[in-house]
Order: C-alpha cells, then sequence, then structure tokens
C-alpha cells in the first residue's frame, strides 16, 4: 500500500506501554482542520495559473476540484487527511476513508483510485498499528469498489492519515456548490453529533455503545445518497465535515447567491449525543468553538431555538452526510432528512429558527 522504500526500520511491534493514538493528536479528526475564518480568505485570495479546462477550482470553497479531458469525461481530485479521532486504529482507517472518498460523492462523481498519505510515529506505535489503519483504509476502499495504487508515508510525533483520491463525472452532470435555486429544499443524510461525542470520549464522558453509534455514522459512505441526490435532479451539493452544518450551508448558499432557513427542531441527532450537548462541557471543541466564531458573522437564531441545538449546528463533524439542495418535489427520495429551504436574501446568510 505503501512505496516499497518507506517503511525500511526494523521490525517493531507496539508495546504494552505504547500511547494510545488519541494521546498524541492535538486535535480530532476534521474538527483539527484550520479555522474557516481564516482559511478560506486566504484560499480564496490565491492566483492559478489560467486553464479553460479547470471546470471546479479553489475559488467556491467547493468539496473538490474538476477537471476536464474530454467532451464526455472529467477528473473529480481530492485530498482528506487528519489526526485520529479514536483510539482503535482499523476504525481510524475506515473513517478516514471514507470522509476522503466523500469529497469526490459531493461532487456527483465516482471515486475510483485512492493514494494513501500517512504520517506516524513507528517508533513510539509499531508496524501494527499502523498496519491496522491501513487495513481499515483499504476494506472501504474495496467495499466502494476504489483502487489503491500506493501512498506516501512520513515521520512524525503526531500520528495522520487520509487519502488523495480521484473520481469521474461528465462535464456536463457536476453537481457543485453553486447551482442552488430559491425554493430548493435542504435536505441532510447524515445525524450530526459525532464531533460532540468525540470531544466527550477524549474525556472519559462518552461510553463504548455511544462512541460505536459515531463510528458507525462515520464509516457510512455516501455512495447510495449521491446516487439518490442525483436522480432527484440535485442542483447543488457538499458533504458536511469539519466546519459544521452552518459552515458548510453558508458556502453553498454563498455560492449560490441566495440565503437559507433551517428548521433547528428538524436537524438529525445521534441517538445519545443530545445529552452531551447539553452539557457544553463534555462535547465542546475547539473546533466547533472555532466555527461558532464564523458563523456569528453570517447566521442568527430564534430565541426559541435550544441551547444544545445551536450546538449541534455547529459541531465541527467528522465523515458527515450529504447535504442536498433539490426541488421540494423530489426531495424525498433521498435518504435523509428536509431540514430547510433557500431563499432570497443576502448571499450565504442563514436564518435557525
Amino acid at each position: 500500500m505503501l512505496k516499497s522504500d518507506e517503511l525500511t526500520t526494523p521490525s517493531r511491534e507496539q508495546s504494552a506501554t505504547a500511547p494510545t493514538l488519541t494521546s498524541l493528536a492535538s486535535g480530532a479528526g476534521c474538527g483539527c482542520k484550520l479555522p474557516p475564518g481564516e482559511l478560506i480568505p486566504l484560499v480564496q485570495g490565491l492566483t492559478t495559473n489560467p486553464d479553460a479546462r479547470l471546470l471546479v477550482g479553489a475559488a467556491s470553497a467547493d468539496d473538490a476540484a474538476v477537471y476536464k479531458l474530454s467532451s464526455e469525461l472529467a477528473l473529480v481530485q481530492t485530498i482528506d487527511f487528519f489526526t485520529p479521532l479514536v483510539d482503535d486504529p482499523y476504525d481510524f482507517g475506515r473513517i478516514a476513508a471514507a470522509n476522503a472518498l466523500s469529497d469526490v460523492y459531493a461532487m456527483g462523481g465516482t471515486p475510483i483510485l485512492a493514494l494513501n498519505v500517512v504520517a506516524f510515529p513507528l517508533e513510539s506505535l509499531g508496524e501494527a498499528v499502523l498496519k491496522e489503519i491501513l487495513r481499515g483504509g483499504l476494506d472501504v476502499l474495496m467495499r466502494a469498489g476504489v483502487a489503491l495504487g500506493g501512498g506516501h508515508s512520513i515521520d512524525d510525533q503526531e500520528p495522520k492519515y487520509g487519502l488523495s483520491v480521484t473520481g469521474t463525472v461528465h462535464p456536463e452532470h457536476i453537481i457543485t456548490n453553486a447551482g442552488g435555486v430559491v425554493g430548493d429544499a435542504l435536505v441532510l443524510t447524515k445525524p450530526l453529533g459525532t464531533g460532540a461525542i468525540i470531544a466527550a470520549r477524549r474525556r472519559a464522558a462518552a461510553d463504548d455503545a455511544l462512541l460505536a453509534r459515531a463510528v458507525a455514522t462515520m464509516t457510512e459512505l455516501n455512495d447510495v445518497a449521491s446516487r439518490a441526490a442525483i436522480a432527484a435532479g440535485a442542483h447543488a451539493m457538499t458533504d458536511v465535515t469539519g466546519f459544521g452544518l452552518l459552515g458548510h450551508l453558508h458556502n453553498l448558499c454563498r455560492e449560490s447567491r441566495l440565503a437559507a432557513e433551517l428548521d433547528a427542531a428538524s436537524v438529525p441527532v445521534i441517538e445519545g449525543a443530545q445529552i452531551l450537548l447539553q452539557d457544553g462541557g463534555r462535547g465542546g471543541s475547539g473546533g466547533s468553538s472555532r466555527n461558532g466564531t464564523w458563523a456569528a458573522r453570517f447566521s442568527d437564531f430564534a430565541v426559541t431555538v435550544p441551547a444544545w441545538r445551536r450546538r449541534l449546528v455547529l459541531d465541527a463533524t467528522t465523515s458527515g452526510g450529504l447535504l442536498v439542495a433539490v426541488p421540494e418535489a423530489t426531495a424525498d427520495s433521498i435518504p435523509g432528512v428536509v431540514i430547510g429551504h433557500l431563499v432570497e436574501g443576502d448571499p450565504g446568510a442563514i436564518h435557525v429558527r
């Protein structure tokens, strides 16, 4: 899975006293992203070489780049990696792989090829842990029908894992975050709350059953939801990850030149996460806090929205579901919940009711 010259040190097995994966991580999953309020303006300010074949680039803060090869074929290209959010290395690998594939599904594409991206302290954690991470990633790729072509690794005291993924899409069938239409229903295909659960687990405040529900959500592929969205005539789509529901909805609204009305009570939540969100001290995280600071610039809440639901829509999610803007008439054909609508208004504004 990695280049043959990348693991040249003698065999190392993890010792009984080896640290856990999360103990070596300063962040957790997609919650370790750079603050969106600082990152997005920086990326949007970069200039690139003009190329008419680049159909989707960094300027729109979309999920992946799209490059036209012919009148009937375009490449969808993305890369995603992060620090450990669980201690089980196999689950870490599965979550990271599902998360990376999601960017391609969010563009209406089909992933076909992946490369591993690994930063790992082999001396302290041992080969067995790395093998399990890679096995988890490979199992998800096999489930998705995606080939693994190799990868790259570096020595790093903070573990990180993810993948570069290549997909394909017809140039005329790309679904970006910019095509939303007034009146579109907003469908969310996975429940939220993974960020709160992971944060609570790091504080020993989430039990094994709750963690297992979060892992099941994070390892669920978005392939079925993507195909359903395409069939339903989706106008715009994105996935929900580290910037939280409000952050990713804001990007979709801004690029579609529309606003959104969000029904907080309709937003699905993982069973058991509500109690953590009601206690911000257990389920709060730095990533979610940064999301709140950013979202204050473009969102407002009705006084009737409970505090825990405000935290939910800001939750720094890892490997979340798809957020689809789709005609109201076909919204029920997508596996998920209608949580709001696109409306006329200041581009990017979100009104939570």
